[in-house]
């Protein structure tokens, strides 16, 4: 029989299969049946498919794909163990046929020593229910006006908890485990979900003569409870709906619950799932930014979204930054923040400092400014303190478990401290590399350079600043035609070695790299080589390095050639000065 091409892929060998190997448009061939007849033949005898497929060849790609990425994912799921991650579900994806994979996501995350705290929107559930009953949901900006019968709709569709809780409760499959001989740890196995009255609110009231009645703001976050449920390893779900001190029931908006839990509980993490992307102009995705560009991007949109525009009130107040707004307070039993400005805070009236920010209404709903209600959201709780927001498409597969255990993830990264004080290096920059590098000069780490060697290479310098000293640079050479770059004169002061400097240059140089269109790094030493390799670089052969740079390398100082691949496709896109328009996912 002749071997005859196939236009679609096989699909590869799978035990869940029950050990059969077939592709798609031609015959199945019993695994068994060949391995019981002659094992020692079986790897060739499968490839007898006349499509040509192998199922062995198959198999084995997709171990060692399985191998790379789990020893890709080793360093996150040791760095995220033990953290605290608040996750708002937007109510798109709540009401959606991806809510369960992205559970099972969670389940499987919180069985590797992560602490969840969910927050599920509900707000097209509502509005739905209206609908159904003849009625119309009414938004005055970022809020609901909350009437009897919006209560009642929020009220019912806020047993979209149980779902979860049901969804969440049982834990691995049996299937998995038996292998194994798990059996008897079943009951430790199983996932425990805990939800409460964790959250208490007051009415809104009459806002600039808007009466909203039952929709309510966030008083205060039951910290306490809510850690001692994380501490017994329960995921704690969090509901929008608040309670008064005078026993009523309260619809809260989802974000501010979610940005004001995040920040009362010092969460590592604030992460968003939505049902779309944030692209740049050129409609790429954005994969990460400052908090400073986020910042700077929002107040752009300002005059154009009510949303950017409460998020710039917020944080100025005025005049001064977020951190002007704040004032640090010494108190363990407490351990948040409180802001200076009077009703709504733990000034002696009673109410605490646990603030969040609403995001919502008609602007969001419709997607007028696109994602960029949930970018504000994001920088107001780095501003606030949480290290990172991630902004996720959670109709994309497994974009969770992509985002945390990736390099440069899938999503859109906000951070609060990552490239803070990083920049191109300016002529007045000079002095502050000449301190840092020139001991190394001395010690023949770095090769000699002049003043005006340095003043030529300005910039391609990036310099990491503090305070207004130069505490570390590094240099960026390109070579377009053969589409690398050269690294060089990576320093870091002797008192900020050990904190990450080092690979915060790194991190920015390869990210730069990227943007320029670039595929590989190179670089020579003579004493880092350690330090490189652990980094990904690998020691590579004098042919490798671009022929206009082998001409210039002075080979008596016998330095060690190491090149590192880049992935373009998973790099980020680091925003600066230009606009950024934010689109919903095609």
């Amino acid at each position: 029989m002749a071997a005859t091409s196939c236009s679609k892929p096989p699909l590869p060998f799978s035990r869940a299969t029950g050990g059969e190997t077939f592709c798609r448009n031609h015959i199945t061939i019993p695994f068994s049946n060949l391995t019981n007849k002659n094992p020692a033949n079986s790897r060739r005898a499968l490839s007898i498919c006349n499509c040509g497929f192998s199922a062995s060849t198959s198999m084995e790609k997709e171990q060692d794909r399985f191998v790379g990425w789990f020893r890709e994912a080793w360093p996150y799921i040791r760095g995220h163990s033990g953290c605290t991650f608040v996750v708002v579900i937007s109510a798109e994806i709540v009401s959606s046929s991806f809510l369960d994979s992205i559970l099972q996501d969670i389940s499987l995350l919180h069985g590797l020593g992560i602490k969840f705290i969910l927050v599920p929107g509900t707000h097209t559930q509502i509005d739905k229910l209206l609908t159904e009953r003849g009625k119309k949901g009414k938004y005055v900006g970022r809020y609901r006006v909350t009437d009897f019968d919006s209560l009642e709709a929020a009220k019912e569709a806020s047993s979209v908890q149980l779902t979860i809780e049901a969804k969440l409760s049982p834990g691995p499959s049996m299937l998995s485990l038996r292998r194994h001989g798990m059996n008897s740890r079943w009951h430790e196995l199983a996932v425990s979900v805990a939800s409460g009255n964790f959250l208490a609110a007051k009415k809104r009231g009459v806002v600039d003569g808007i009466d909203y009645g039952f929709t309510g703001e966030v008083k205060k976050i039951d910290v306490p409870s809510i850690k001692e449920r994380l501490d017994r390893e329960c995921i704690v779900i969090m509901s929008n709906m608040g309670y008064s001190s005078s026993g009523e029931v309260l619809n809260c908006n989802t974000y501010e619950v979610a940005t004001a839990c995040a920040l009362a509980v010092k969460a590592d993490k604030l992460i968003c799932i939505t049902d779309g992307d944030i692209f740049d102009e050129q409609k790429r995705l954005i994969r990460f930014m400052t908090l400073a560009e986020a910042d700077q991007l929002i107040k752009k949109r300002a005059k154009q979204s009510e949303i950017a525009a409460n998020y710039v009130e917020s944080v100025e107040k005025g005049e001064g930054s977020f951190g002007n707004n704040f004032v640090d307070v010494e108190d363990s039993s407490l351990n948040r923040r409180f802001f200076h400005n009077g009703v709504g805070f733990d000034n002696g009236n009673g109410l605490s400092g646990d603030r969040g920010f609403a995001i919502g209404g008609w602007e969001r709903f419709n997607r007028i400014n696109g994602y960029l209600s949930e970018l504000a959201a994001a920088a107001y709780v780095c501003q606030g303190g949480v290290q990172r927001v991630h902004i996720i498409n959670g109709t994309a597969r497994g974009a969770l478990l992509l985002e945390l255990f990736t390099r440069d993830g899938v999503g859109t990264m906000i951070a609060r401290d990552v490239y803070e004080g990083t920049r191109v290096a300016t002529e007045s920059d000079l002095a502050g590399i000449k301190r840092l590098i020139h001991p190394l000069e001395e010690s023949g780490v770095f090769i000699q350079r002049s003043d005006e060697e340095l003043l030529e290479a300005l910039d391609s310098f990036i310099v990491v600043e503090r305070e207004g000293c130069i505490i570390a640079c590094a240099a960026l050479f390109p070579f377009f035609e053969e589409k690398c770059g050269e690294i060089a004169a990576v320093a870091v002061s002797p008192e900020c070695r050990g904190h990450g400097q080092g690979d915060k240059l790194l991190d920015y140089m390869e990210k730069k790299a990227g943007s320029l269109g670039l595929k590989k790094l190179f670089l020579l030493t003579t004493r880092t080589a350690d330090w490189f390799e652990r980094r990904g670089f690998k020691e590579c052969s004098i042919e490798s390095i671009p022929r206009e740079r082998r001409q210039r390398i002075d080979l008596s100082r016998g330095s060690k050639y190491y090149m590192k691949e880049l992935h373009p496709e998973h790099g980020g896109t680091i925003i600066r000065d230009s606009a950024v328009k934010c689109i919903e996912t095609q």
